[in-house]
């Protein structure tokens, strides 16, 4: 604001903003069945899938307030709205009445959709028939090297037939691995002899389950690199930083990377950091050492509601401005799909325009860098 009113610098980086239409590079489905209110309290909160006690509410969160504040206008509720009275409502429309308004208010062109998790959400194809614009897969490695070792036979060989299969079949856009969860990126990142690879899968195959070991984890990732390396496109994704309770936070720290993007069949492959935080400052550090390090700092925007420019601006300072990428990573209700265009939308306008009005920037950069962070950078990494 101004002392006259609204600063127009901001109001035009904002109105830019919310004609973009976005490339939300990580996302999964949302619920279209109707479910009970601790399902949708329990999702308001990534790290713990427990219940939650009687005294506790999801509602009283950055989360819980910036749904109140910013979705409950499209269910024909004033903003603020109390929790019952937001959950009531909620429940008259019904969750896929809820997704047919909040999904196409999120204005995004182009979902790329990790089909590794989807519980009661709905496929791609949904999400992209509610939403609007066009949904493309990203394949979980952990998922299908799960399935390659279902399969009997030589583990190295199905897992590499399978990974490439399944690209083709599902016409997917990219790869994902979910390491952060299952070692950390402590691990020796160094090539595995086939030997090892095959005495790996033989004594996996007798505890059978999730993939925990970490030279199989090495081999999945090393193989989807070499994969991108002969086809072209094909970006692997990393979950990094803040995630579910079972992961061990202190061991996602992106830097722990370094030994693989280092390997020469890493050092130049494009790459996608997600989410980051609390870690996007190092993450940023990484984008500018590696020219095919990306990232974007979703998930977060949602948990951090009111106080996310704060970490979109940090997002800002060092990584290279065509390596940073929007994502929600919503999963489940409709709401996260919409709040994480909606607040990286105000967030990003809020960052560009302090730039802008100390004269750092000007207006018709700060626009060209909203244009890239939104969908430009996304389309050029994913060859969409």
């Amino acid at each position: 604001m101004t002392a006259s009113g609204p600063d127009p610098v901001a109001e035009q980086i904002a109105g830019r903003l919310r004609t973009l239409p976005l490339v939300d590079h990580h996302v999964h489905g949302c619920w279209l069945v109707d479910g009970s209110r601790g399902r949708f309290e329990n999702a308001l909160n990534e790290a713990d899938t427990d219940p939650l006690p009687d005294w506790d509410s999801a509602f009283d969160t950055q989360l819980g307030f910036a749904i109140r504040a910013r979705c409950a206008p499209l269910l024909d509720l004033p903003a603020h709205a109390e929790p019952d009275a937001y959950w009531q409502r909620r429940t008259e429309l019904g969750e896929s009445e809820v997704a047919r308004r909040l999904l196409p208010a999120a204005g995004v062109g182009a979902w790329l959709v990790d089909t590794g998790f989807q519980g009661e959400t709905c496929t791609p194809h949904e999400l992209a028939s509610v939403g609007g614009g066009n949904a493309r897969v990203v394949l979980r490695l952990e998922v299908l090297a799960e399935q390659a070792l279902a399969a009997g036979g030589h583990y190295r060989t199905t897992f590499a037939e399978l990974l490439e299969a399944e690209t083709v079949r599902h016409q997917a856009v990219g790869f994902k691995t979910v390491i952060a969860y299952r070692t950390g990126f402590a691990i020796d990142w160094s090539q595995p002899t086939p030997a090892a690879v095959d005495e790996a899968a033989r004594r996996w195959a007798g505890v059978g389950g999730r993939l925990l070991d970490p030279l199989l984890l090495c081999f999945g990732i090393r193989t989807a690199l070499a994969l991108q390396a002969r086809r072209g496109g094909l970006p692997l994704q990393f979950h990094v930083g803040f995630g579910d309770r079972d992961e061990d936070l202190h061991r996602t720290d992106p830097l722990l990377l370094l030994p693989l993007l280092r390997d020469p069949l890493a050092t130049n492959a494009s790459i996608a950091l997600l989410h980051c935080y609390p870690y996007e400052r190092q993450a940023g550090y990484l984008a500018q050492a590696f020219s095919g390090v990306h990232l974007d700092v979703g998930l977060a925007i949602n948990y951090l509601g009111g106080r996310s420019r704060s970490l979109i601006a940090r997002s800002l300072e060092l990584a290279p401005f065509r390596k940073l990428l929007y994502s929600s990573d919503a999963f489940g209700p409709a709401e996260l799909h919409y709040l994480g265009a909606d607040l990286w939308r105000e967030g990003t306008a809020a960052a560009l325009a302090s730039l802008v009005s100390d004269g750092h920037w000007s207006v018709a950069d700060a626009q060209r860098v909203a244009d890239l962070i939104a969908s430009t950078n996304a389309r050029r990494l994913y060859q969409l």
